[in-house]
């Protein structure tokens, strides 16, 4: 009996077998890891158990409680936005010919083969604070004054939103394009016998049938929304006055800077934490009335 089991299906977990330990080893082990060691004071020599002293340490430190803020403040601003905009566009390229949507889904959808970092240092020249700056230079056309973006505690954070708003969109489109030409024909066919209006048409059948993708952009962009880290990184380190600095970012230099490697671990886990109670009521909420 062994011996057929093995003829028949050895094979099959034999070749899934490597992915297995890949996960085990490279995922799941370090995961279990850093769990452990949010209750340690860990030190690369040594390491002590001091239990939930971290997680005391994190929810006392005021700048723990300024990153979550501006963390949620960029997340709430940037995410609603972000499907709007790629709903627009992706609306409108779907009213055009064949030959120029295809034009505008690969011009849109190339910036999201550009690196975070690439698209950083192309807006730290578009935020130069010197009338020089693609921004100011736009400000000065209506008689503004040059803006500090980048080094004033008001602005610096708008300017990180703002960049997301208008960085690249294209993913969201092609998902959008894609789930619009699988509505039906015949349901806005039927729409047109009733002398149903555009935005009836819409209402009752574009619009429902898209729910479906507009909550995986929604659970998505709030998780990306959640890790900002790249442009933070480069562009502000979290300055002035702490006015960029996301939990991502406050984890980074928690570990890597000061070296307080538990504390660091702690706050990655609150985190997790956030992301996963945040993603399970948003699919509470609005996929009550979605079928799969």
């Amino acid at each position: 009996m062994a011996a057929r089991w093995i003829r028949e299906y050895g094979w099959a977990y034999l070749f899934i077998l490597a992915p297995v330990l890949l996960f085990l080893t490279f995922t799941l082990y370090p995961v279990v890891q850093a769990f452990l060691m949010s209750f340690q004071h860990y030190d690369i020599l040594d390491s002590t158990w001091v239990g939930l002293d971290n997680y005391t340490r994190m929810v006392q430190d005021d700048i723990f409680w300024k990153s979550m803020k501006n963390t949620v403040i960029f997340t709430v601003a940037t995410v609603p936005v972000n499907i709007g905009i790629t709903f627009a566009l992706a609306f409108l390229i779907s009213k055009m010919r064949q030959s120029h949507q295809t034009f505008y889904k690969a011009a849109l959808y190339l910036p999201a083969v550009a690196s975070g970092v690439t698209m950083s240092i192309v807006w730290m020249k578009m935020f130069d604070p010197t009338a020089g700056g693609l921004l100011n230079q736009f400000l000065g056309w209506f008689g503004i004054e040059p803006v500090i973006w980048l080094g004033k505690s008001s602005t610096a954070l708008f300017s990180i939103i703002l960049m997301n708003w208008l960085s690249s969109h294209g993913s969201g489109i092609i998902l959008y394009l894609a789930a619009m030409g699988g509505i039906p024909k015949s349901l806005y066919e039927a729409a047109d016998i009733d002398h149903a209006s555009p935005w009836t048409k819409f209402a009752r059948i574009t619009w429902p049938l898209l729910k479906p993708t507009t909550l995986y952009l929604l659970v998505t962009g709030v998780i990306t929304s959640f890790q900002v880290f790249i442009a933070i990184y480069l562009m502000t380190q979290g300055g002035p006055n702490f006015a960029t600095t996301t939990i991502a970012y406050l984890i980074y230099e928690t570990a890597f800077k000061f070296y307080d490697f538990g504390l660091a671990s702690a706050q990655s886990f609150v985190l997790a934490g956030i992301i996963v109670i945040v993603a399970v009521i948003q699919f509470k909420a609005f996929s009550s009335d979605i079928e799969y």
